[in-house]
């Protein structure tokens, strides 16, 4: 067998983890340019019906990270707080807002994101800048 043929072989028998990441990353993609046509996208690939009802807490943290990211250019790290409110969601992003070596002196910032009933973004707002190594104070 020749060398590339293995290396074909090899690439066929990749463990299925190594393909579902990249379907994640594409159906991440795809989400923030379906945000913008004011689709989703469920764990199931189908479409939510626009009822008026409240999304999820799961579905309201993607939307604020994957609408944040559209707007900042930057990829949130974690959704750190989400609470329901009258008219939708409230969600704290942590953004990495200036990269650093070494890691720990890399500047974040929290956001603090409201999102309506649908999980459409309705405002935004920086509320912290820290460096990721700070530790909070009580």
């Amino acid at each position: 067998m020749a060398t590339g043929e293995e290396d074909e072989t090899e690439r066929v028998r990749r463990p299925s983890g190594k393909k579902t990441a990249k379907k994640t990353v594409k159906k991440t993609a795809r989400s923030a340019s379906s945000v913008r046509a004011g689709h989703r996208e469920s764990e199931s690939d189908s479409e939510e019906p626009r009822t008026g009802r409240r999304v999820s807490a799961p579905r309201a943290m993607r939307y604020a990270a994957d609408q944040l990211k559209e707007l900042l250019g930057r990829a949130p790290e974690s959704v750190s707080a989400v609470q329901p409110t009258e008219d939708g969601w409230q969600a704290d992003v942590e953004v990495l807002e200036l990269e650093r070596v070494p890691g720990t002196t890399s500047v974040m910032a929290t956001y603090r994101v409201v999102l309506d009933k649908e999980g459409e973004l309705v405002a935004y707002e920086r509320t912290r800048r820290y460096t990721r190594g700070q530790i909070d104070r009580r």
